[in-house]
């Protein structure tokens, strides 16, 4: 019998760990020097978990589960475990599940991530309703547990009859494909990893990272001059289907921007270790849930620097630190430090 252990409480057990790290128990977890184990590496810690179920892992088995937080990947691995036959019949579905979740890289024109949109929509406005909106809590190893036990207890019809909540998942997920038909245009820079999008408005994050795979950055420019520029989470954790390059600080690229802006706002960046930075125009520091919500949520201020030249000044920060750095699979935060140093 499986039971979810808070984090906090881990002592001499063995406990199976999900999206997460601990230096004593085997983690399942694409989280930064934990994605390599043999056989079973992938993008999502949901995937790992999957995989390591097909295969019987060593430790897979373990009746003891636990994690650091709540979100959809997370979930999808922890839900495996405990549902180890169900979750591989939907097999298709929770990992698209676990990559929209975290990566927010939804395939528009895909009958399986179309069923794993309205699963991650469903749960979504579920989790803000019940409990709190991620990153909302000061003390997520705590809270996070009642999370688990709730979601672990309703799933299984809710993966099997999604259509039986509609009331749920309909709003959110037709804001999804409203702003994907707001869409202008999409541009690719491979060389950087970089993709332009420009949009009538600010969409949902799904909308805005929709066709993303395969790339890290996103420059978002809406009318009145309006920009984001954003890393995206698959520069936080170790991908094993492709490489990719480290992250850069920022802060340069905002000081730059700074000498140019004559508006009232100013360039701000969050930290090169956040899990996904934003460098915008603020008039005060967004809070971390503020900035995980959808761009359509938040305000946006419009630049005085016209959007050809912002392009051109971000290209060429991009072409400019990356000139002399190879993609690689499983940067080190270390060796991301060293390279900004």
């Amino acid at each position: 019998m499986k039971t979810f252990v808070p984090f906090n409480k881990i002592a001499t057990q063995k406990i199976t760990i999900v999206d997460g790290l601990h230096p004593h128990n085997l983690c399942l977890s694409h989280w930064k020097g934990a994605n390599n184990l043999e056989g079973i590496a992938a993008d999502t810690s949901g995937e790992i978990v999957l995989k390591a179920i097909e295969s019987n892992y060593p430790g897979v088995k373990n009746n003891l589960v636990s994690a650091t937080h709540f979100d959809i990947d997370g979930f999808v691995g922890v839900y495996s475990l405990f549902n180890p036959e169900t979750a591989l019949t939907c097999r298709e579905e929770l990992i698209a599940m676990a990559r929209i979740g975290d990566f927010r890289e939804y395939k528009p024109i895909n009958k399986i991530d179309d069923y794993a949109l309205k699963l991650c929509c469903w749960m979504n406005k579920v989790e803000k309703d019940r409990f709190y909106r991620p990153f909302g809590s000061k003390d997520e190893i705590e809270n996070c547990v009642e999370k688990f036990h709730y979601f672990l207890s309703v799933f299984t019809h809710v993966l099997e009859n999604i259509d039986d909540y509609k009331k749920d998942w309909e709003l959110e997920y037709n804001s999804v494909h409203n702003g994907i038909a707001k869409e202008v245009s999409s541009q690719k820079h491979k060389s950087i990893g970089l993709i332009k999008k420009k949009f009538e408005c600010p969409p949902h994050y799904y909308a805005l990272f929709n066709s993303t795979e395969g790339f890290d950055i996103v420059l978002a420019i809406y009318p009145d001059n309006k920009y984001e520029l954003e890393y995206k989470y698959t520069t936080w954790i170790d991908l094993a289907s492709r490489t990719n390059l480290p992250r850069i600080d920022l802060n340069p690229l905002a000081n730059d921007l700074n000498a140019m802006e004559v508006s009232e706002f100013e360039w701000q960046v969050d930290s090169i270790s956040d899990t996904g930075p934003v460098l915008r125009l603020e008039s005060s520091e967004l809070t971390k849930a503020d900035r995980y919500a959808n761009p359509s949520e938040r305000t946006i201020y419009s630049s005085s620097i016209d959007s050809n030249k912002l392009e051109k000044i971000v290209l060429s920060f991009f072409t400019n630190s990356y000139k002399n750095i190879a993609p690689k699979n499983n940067w080190t935060w270390g060796e991301v430090r060293s390279l900004n140093h």
